[in-house]
């Protein structure tokens, strides 16, 4: 049975002012205003990002939007990103929630009008049917025109009532959050500039208007359990002395100022993330830091300050405006000056990226950045023709495996021992690519933005492995593991980093450690971990050894270690600052060793465990390469 409070066509609504039928007023113009200007400008502004990216990428564009794996992709990434916010929701409840309750909400009533006006219009009214308008202020409209009502509307009238208050909930957590953001889980803000500020009240005030201008009709136009005691009490208090204009006229003006004002502030995210997700999906690359790809990444990012907490350089609060939310607002303003300051700063441990509700790549916009300044500076590369491969073999007889240890390894020559250690322990075969210094892998002069000088490195590099004839290329630098990976392209050539492949020596039988009482606490390099998602190897190595402790950051939120070769100008008490945040992380349960599986890593965290006044108790610095040669015996 239907409640008596939804069938509100048989409820007498007080005649404040003439309704004469008509399917417009004069009210819907700032929101037509505001919402025209704004399509016009998102659509020139697609076509300008569309035209930007080179011929070859937009063929892969358009032939993703019909592919079956790329659609899945799309539609799944679209509602869990887009509307849902499932990566704010899992590590912070209470702010997800706000951002699905705004933006799942709104597309909810969005939607529901829509579907209304298809089912409930008559065709008598014409074009006003199909009015860009319409769907957005039916309720005014099926006030004014009594016959729109029918009973089989109220599902729909208690839809957008439940819809409506889901809103205005995520509304009132915005507006706490403005002045308490730590209640939800945010302990830095970003700034707003004078237009985010404009959009952000018109947005605060677009929905309690909505309610206001709904109830005052609900007498008629249709309501549920929220618009009608709010016309109830309403009544009770001033009688029949409702401000019917005056709140639509408030609700239009709302949404067109937002609307009007969207491309000049942060919430062109809520449009351009939608095109961004489809060309990341797609797999196209930014070549530029503003143009094509990058300037729909660059307004996909909704300045939610996420990164500002992410940051590792926010233990120094100087370091705050370095982050990738300000980096990414001076792109938008082209402020060459700022913009170079900011990605020459940046750690590239890109835990912002991992950490983005949407996957704006900030580091690859600011490696971009980087190659505009950096990319013409001369260098001589000849020497990279005498190279001579260490090893030529045919298939048959080559080695079984092609150890890598890369530069930093180099540095450090106890991981390369212990790499070799456990090699010849398990019988592996294998030949020393770059025993005698061999070529950088070229991570770094990508970082600095040489992506000329980089090609020409790696293109060395794979001759010389191509030619040994190995199909197993095991790294102990996660640097190169990465770069080996993801930028060289070696067809029948198996890339896996030393942790990956001793776990599965392990798993197979042919490496037996043997089990201690030690405690250890694994550190997830930033390459490895964020950069290559190999999280689980390591740690099913180690618990074959030792009991694993866990550190108060751990997977794709691990702490950088503060020593990364990503950063081109931050100083040395930074990182040390830095390092010192990262060990109290590893040291929460009081481990006996940490093991870290990153050259770099090993060598900061030694020097900040050697500097330490803090230590209650020794612990020492170990590679896993070192953890797992010690559990071998001699």
């Amino acid at each position: 049975m239907i409640p008596m409070s939804f069938i509100l066509a048989a409820q007498a609504a007080p005649e404040v002012i003439d309704r004469i039928p008509s399917g417009y007023n004069h009210f819907v113009i700032p929101f037509c205003v505001g919402i025209v200007f704004f399509l016009i400008w998102i659509t020139v502004g697609c076509i300008r990002i569309l035209l930007n990216i080179p011929h070859s990428d937009r063929l892969r564009f358009w032939k993703s939007l019909v592919s079956p794996v790329t659609i899945y992709k799309n539609l799944r990434d679209l509602f869990c990103d887009c509307l849902f916010h499932v990566k704010i929701w899992k590590r912070k409840p209470l702010l997800g929630y706000m951002h699905s309750a705004i933006a799942f909400g709104w597309f909810m009533l969005i939607l529901l009008g829509h579907i209304e006006v298809a089912l409930f219009v008559p065709k008598r009214l014409g074009i006003s049917r199909s009015a860009l308008f319409y769907p957005i202020f039916y309720r005014f409209f099926v006030w004014m025109n009594p016959g729109h009502t029918t009973l089989r509307g109220w599902v729909f009238f208690f839809l957008m009532d439940f819809f409506l208050l889901y809103v205005l909930s995520g509304i009132a957590l915005a507006v706490f959050k403005r002045f308490r953001s730590l209640a939800l889980g945010m302990k830095h803000t970003t700034k707003p500039s004078l237009a985010d500020r404009v959009a952000l009240y018109s947005l605060w005030l677009i929905f309690p208007m909505r309610l206001l201008a709904e109830s005052f009709t609900a007498d008629l136009s249709g309501g549920s359990f929220l618009t009608i005691p709010v016309n109830h009490l309403w009544h009770l208090i001033f009688g029949d002395k409702l401000w019917i204009m005056p709140s639509w006229w408030c609700y239009s003006i709302c949404l067109g100022l937002f609307f009007a004002v969207m491309p000049f502030s942060r919430y062109m995210h809520i449009l351009t993330e939608v095109l961004w997700i489809l060309l990341r999906n797609a797999g196209i690359k930014p070549n530029h830091p503003r143009k094509g790809v990058a300037e729909a990444e660059i307004y996909a990012c909704s300045s939610c300050g996420l990164c500002l907490d992410a940051c590792p350089m926010n233990v120094q609060k100087k370091n705050l405006k370095y982050s990738s939310v300000y980096f990414i607002r001076f792109l938008r303003r082209h402020n060459e000056r700022k913009i170079n300051d900011i990605a020459d700063k940046c750690l590239m441990c890109d835990k912002c990226h991992a950490l983005c509700p949407v996957g704006v790549d900030a580091p690859a916009l600011r490696r971009a950045q980087r190659a505009t300044v950096n990319e013409s500076i001369a260098y001589d590369y000849s020497y990279l023709g005498s190279a001579v491969p260490v090893h030529t073999a045919t298939e048959g007889n080559a080695p079984e495996v092609m150890y890598f240890a890369g530069c930093m390894s180099h540095l450090t020559p106890r991981i390369i021992k212990s790499v070799e250690k456990v090699f010849n322990a398990a019988g592996v075969s294998y030949v020393f690519a770059d025993e005698g210094g061999g070529i950088c892998c070229g991570r770094p002069l990508m970082l600095a933005g040489r992506n000329d000088a980089a090609a020409k490195t790696i293109a060395a590099n794979k001759k010389m492995i191509e030619e040994s004839g190995c199909r197993t290329l095991v790294l102990s630098c996660p640097i190169c593991f990465k770069i080996f990976k993801e930028e060289y392209g070696l067809k029948g050539v198996n890339v896996v980093h030393y942790t990956q492949y001793f776990n599965e020596l392990i798993a197979s039988g042919r490496l037996k450690p043997s089990m201690g009482r030690e405690r250890l606490v694994y550190h997830d390099p930033c390459e490895l971990g964020r950069g290559c998602n190999v999280y689980y190897e390591p740690r099913a190595a180690l618990s074959q050894l030792a009991t694993l402790v866990k550190a108060s950051k751990e997977y794709d939120e691990s702490l950088c270690c503060g020593g990364s070769l990503g950063s081109l100008t931050l100083d040395t008490r930074d990182r040390a600052k830095i390092s010192e945040t990262a060990v109290s992380s590893l040291m929460v349960n009081n481990p006996d060793k940490i093991v870290t599986a990153c050259p770099l890593c090993l060598k900061t965290f030694s020097e900040s465990v050697a500097n330490s006044t803090h230590q209650v108790s020794p612990v020492r610095v170990v590679d896993f390469a070192e953890a797992i040669s010690e559990s071998i015996g001699n």
